[in-house]
């Protein structure tokens, strides 16, 4: 009861943590890691989106883009819709065309009308200090917009190209739209996916949005997978107008520098363009990849439930059972949670796997020590009533356990009694019989060990003892008779003393046979004793029964297993009690090849 309800509190203290955990998001760090590792894949990018690229080669052809004449950009769109029929559904430039830079200008604003797909960026300034939004949630105000010249504002759409980062830097999120001098203004991608619904008759769909109004992005590629064309072919007219045929082109800087790279948690720490990870949004955008961070206090209730029933079972299944479970919860936990990611509530991954191995780390750890702790018990309980050679080899196998129930083995079985000790007893000091007694078990307790026998039971001046239980032992018939013969021998080594201490002589009667016995734990739950029962050991204590001082008595059917191995003298048949026919008995004289073996 006591250690079921120690598991209970354990249980509740998993529980706790993987809650505690879940909610305060204490490790976000490391859950980043996570998130990034299974939420964010390459997916598979969309072959209508194809970025222009103002690369190392084009920088080379026409300079610095500090000195370019705005004329490019309109020679560009001129390129794209020269043939009406393979003309790019939506253009987006990546490059923000703030003040006015001279007559160019409305050279490229015109060219922009006359496309009527042609959408721009414009960039937002954020307050140094987070104030308090409308809403009630601290925030950093937008404090100042730059917009495209006015002629190429007029001619076009236009969004803000800011990208949101992390603590750790790197682009998961998108903010939609900002609020800035009482307009809504939207973000680049978001404006580009509005026009590309307008030119397609598509219904714009909404993206789940947190509390503050920002969504995770579930990014499609990895840098370089969107089919890239250099700008400065496309101008020399090298490249297929077709190439270009409804498609989706973002133009934008594609050089390392030109300090518009960013990273992004696809790839954990790769460098992205910024053009690319526009691509990627319109992409979410029109795919419906977003999602956003799920309630943690139902996830913290739900997994911590998990944890404690996991817990639970930790402390009761053996290891291999364990390990299953383990990984079948941690393997299943993760798909859920891609799963969810995948249709828009995105969760931390790795506390409930975290405090779960850890759990099952506990529980592997306790239940070795509450193992041993048991083993020991029993190696203590076995000492008492076991040769310690016998203990010593339970120690090293570790195969044996404790339950009820017995099974059938073949075993000898010795009794030994001391005669005459209900007189002596009534005649000496309490004090002395105990002293008589102590030295009587102690001598054949030895004996019994150290012929590897197992010490059954004390019953008053009795002594029960089994050879070749609970374990196999060889020679164990042998080995029976020989710590009979010991226990005589000693009896009469301290004859002598008793006589000379109480006056009064002390020997001993054994009987010994062998046969089939029931050999186990008989009791209850609570209280077990390991004994054996059955034929073979009443005739064993009638054997012994009959017994005279100094005698030992042993049944036919050991004498023909040992009868090249002992001298004997015949006693004859001689009736037991229990018994309707009488048993051929032998006294054992003498013990033959013991010196050979001790060599």
């Amino acid at each position: 009861m006591k250690n079921k309800l120690r598991i209970i509190l354990e249980s509740v203290i998993v529980g706790v943590l993987v809650f505690v955990l879940t909610v305060t998001n204490i490790f976000s760090s490391l859950d980043y890691i996570a998130r990034d590792a299974m939420y964010q894949r390459a997916r598979g990018i969309d072959s209508d989106i194809k970025i222009i690229g103002i690369d190392e080669k084009t920088l080379e052809e026409l300079g610095p883009i500090q000195t370019w004449s705005r004329s490019y950009y309109a020679q560009l769109l001129d390129k794209l819709n020269e043939d009406e029929e393979s003309k790019p559904l939506l253009v987006g430039f990546d490059i923000i065309f703030a003040g006015e830079a001279g007559e160019d200008d409305a050279v490229f604003a015109r060219s922009a009308e006359d496309s009527g797909n042609v959408v721009v960026v414009s960039h937002l300034m954020y307050g140094k200090r987070a104030e308090k939004n409308a809403k009630g949630l601290w925030a950093y105000p937008v404090t100042n917009m730059e917009v495209p010249y006015p002629l190429l504002a007029k001619a076009t759409k236009y969004g803000y190209s800011n990208v949101a980062q992390d603590d750790d830097g790197i682009v998961r999120k998108v903010v939609p739209s900002e609020e800035y001098n009482g307009e809504t203004q939207y973000m680049f991608a978001k404006v580009m996916y509005d026009r590309y619904c307008e030119l397609t008759d598509t219904q714009p769909r909404d993206i789940p949005l947190d509390k503050f109004g920002r969504s995770n992005i579930n990014y499609s590629g990895v840098s370089g997978d969107y089919e890239f064309i250099s700008m400065i072919d496309v101008l020399k007219g090298e490249i297929d107008p077709r190439t270009f045929s409804d498609s989706i082109i973002l133009v934008g800087a594609y050089a390392p520098g030109m300090q518009d790279d960013f990273t992004v948690p696809l790839g954990r720490g790769q460098e992205m363009y910024g053009v690319e990870i526009h691509a990627n949004i319109l992409q979410a955008y029109m795919q419906g990849r977003f999602s956003v961070n799920g309630n943690p206090y139902i996830l913290g209730l739900i997994t911590a439930v998990i944890a404690m029933l996991l817990h639970f079972l930790f402390r009761k299944l053996k290891v291999w059972q364990s390990v299953i479970v383990l990984l079948a919860s941690i393997g299943i936990y993760v798909a859920v949670c891609v799963a969810l990611n995948n249709n828009g509530h995105s969760f931390n991954l790795i506390y409930f796997p975290l405090i779960t191995v850890l759990s099952f780390g506990y529980a592997l750890a306790i239940n070795y020590v509450e193992e041993q702790a048991k083993r020991k018990k029993v190696l203590n309980a076995f000492r008492k009533y076991v040769a310690p050679q016998i203990v010593e080899e339970i120690a090293k196998k570790g195969d044996f356990n404790i339950k009820l129930g017995g099974e059938n083995r073949d075993i000898a079985v010795l009794f030994v009694d001391i005669r005459g000790f209900t007189t002596m007893s009534e005649a000496l000091e309490p004090e002395q019989v105990v002293s008589i007694l102590n030295e009587y078990l102690a001598l054949t307790t030895a004996s019994i060990f150290n012929n590897s026998g197992t010490l059954d039971k004390f019953v008053g001046d009795a002594t029960m003892a089994v050879f070749n239980s609970p374990f196999d032992l060889p020679d164990y018939e042998y080995k029976a008779v020989c710590a009979a013969m010991d226990i005589v021998a000693g009896g009469e080594a301290i004859e002598e003393k008793f006589m000379k201490e109480y006056g009064r002589s002390v020997g001993f009667g054994v009987g010994v046979n062998v046969g089939p016995a029931v050999v186990g734990n008989v009791g209850c739950d609570f209280r077990m004793d390991f004994t054996a029962i059955g034929d073979t050991v009443n005739t064993a204590a009638r054997l012994e029964a009959n017994a005279k001082k100094g005698q030992v008595l042993i049944s036919d059917v050991l004498y023909e297993r040992l009868k090249d191995r002992i001298e004997v003298k015949d006693v004859g048949e001689i009736p037991l009690k229990g018994k309707s026919k009488g048993v051929f008995v032998y006294e054992v004289t003498k013990v033959l090849g013991r010196e050979e073996k001790s060599e």
